[in-house]
């Protein structure tokens, strides 16, 4: 079974409601063993235009796992906080 990835592209639009959504999110990871493997902020763009400046990748051990996360209760109780929070652009990547 490969990982997956989810890759998250944001444009922070209130820093203190993201701030708020960052602390609240790593709970809603940990049932399904989402694991953080970076965050960080766009310095270059060797081609192209990506009109979002940060960036989050988070490990699953599986695409089910990956997906049972974004499902659950926890999570999707915070989407409204995060919409609020940000632009955000989320994909899966299976690896």
């Amino acid at each position: 079974m490969s990982q997956a990835f989810v890759v998250g592209q944001m444009t922070v639009k209130n820093p203190e409601k993201w701030a708020q959504y960052r602390s609240q999110v790593l709970a809603t990871l940990l049932p399904f063993g989402g694991e953080l493997v970076f965050r960080g902020e766009q310095v270059q763009s060797f081609s192209g235009v990506n009109p979002h400046p940060d960036i989050v990748v988070i490990r699953f051990s599986s695409l089910d796992d990956a997906q049972g996360w974004h499902a659950s209760a926890a999570y999707q109780a915070l989407i409204p906080l995060r919409q609020e929070a940000a632009d955000v652009v989320l994909t899966t990547y299976a690896a």
